[in-house]
């Protein structure tokens, strides 16, 4: 005896059903979002924020070092009783060469004029 073929109908509609199978692997499906997903951007951003303040505390401490090493230098000065004295003499050297320039100028204008 032979096994019951099946007719046409039947062969149309497994075929249609394996198509739409097919399709429906195809179709987008929903996706799930991380409730705590931050854009690229925003991420980006907050870093380049982040670094930005980071580098101002940086230049922030650099300055005060600077501030406080520049007042150490004074006060240091200010004490060393040698340094007062060359600060002194310099000063004085300063005054002569300018007063020397100055009437040697005068001479020469003299010498031009008479």
């Amino acid at each position: 005896m032979k096994a019951p073929t099946a007719s046409f109908a039947d062969r149309q509609a497994a075929a249609n059903e394996a198509r739409m199978a097919m399709l429906a692997k195809l179709k987008p499906k929903p996706t799930v979002t991380d409730p705590n997903f931050i854009p690229r951007e925003a991420r980006k951003a907050a870093e380049r924020e982040k670094l930005r303040q980071e580098r101002e505390r940086a230049k922030d401490a650099a300055r005060a070092a600077a501030a406080e090493a520049e007042a150490a230098r004074r006060l240091a000065l200010l004490n060393d009783e040698e340094a007062q004295l060359a600060l002194r003499r310099d000063e004085r050297k300063q005054r002569k060469a300018e007063a020397k320039a100055a009437a040697r100028a005068k001479r020469e204008s003299r010498r031009a004029s008479g």
